[in-house]
């Protein structure tokens, strides 16, 4: 595990900001995005329309959230689930030779391959890392914490009177 504080920054911000831009391009063009979907041959048409209107949306969410630091660890979990679930979706459409675009960037996206796995696994490691780094430097989580901390205190004072 890394454990400088400006590593961590840049890996946070590097996951938050690619999946807050590829998110967004696919919120844009959601009917693109679910064709993309089902051209893995993999998922039935409804499932790949819903997804295709909830998946893009959670991850501009979770990416926003790391960027601003807020609730870090529960949008790394998300992110790093995700990005799971996206490289054994590649591993299975390489093994089975299927020829499309993976559909990541919107119309931005290449072709499923060892490029695209290699990005998804990097992707992974930034994201565990955010994950398991037991602070944040530059993080919302401190701010939200105290807050917590501060409202419990009052609490407790006021419960002894």
């Amino acid at each position: 595990m890394i454990k400088n504080r400006n590593f961590l920054l840049a890996f946070r911000v590097i996951v938050g900001a690619f999946f807050v831009w590829s998110g967004g391009l696919k919120v844009l063009h959601p009917l693109v995005f679910a064709d993309n979907i089902l051209a893995y041959g993999v998922f039935p048409m409804g499932l790949a329309f819903i997804a295709a209107l909830t998946l893009p949306w959670v991850e501009v969410v979770c990416g926003i959230l790391l960027l601003i630091g807020l609730f870090r660890r529960a949008a790394a979990l998300v992110i790093s689930a995700l990005l799971v679930a996206f490289i054994i979706l590649v591993i299975v459409t390489m093994a089975r030779g299927v020829d499309t675009v993976c559909g990541c960037l919107g119309a931005l996206s290449g072709k499923v391959g060892w490029k695209l796995l290699t990005q998804d696994v990097v992707l992974l490691c930034l994201a565990l890392n955010t994950l398991i780094s037991p602070k944040s430097f530059l993080a919302l989580d401190a701010v939200h914490k105290n807050l917590r901390g501060t409202r419990q205190a009052g609490d407790d004072h006021g419960s002894q009177g």
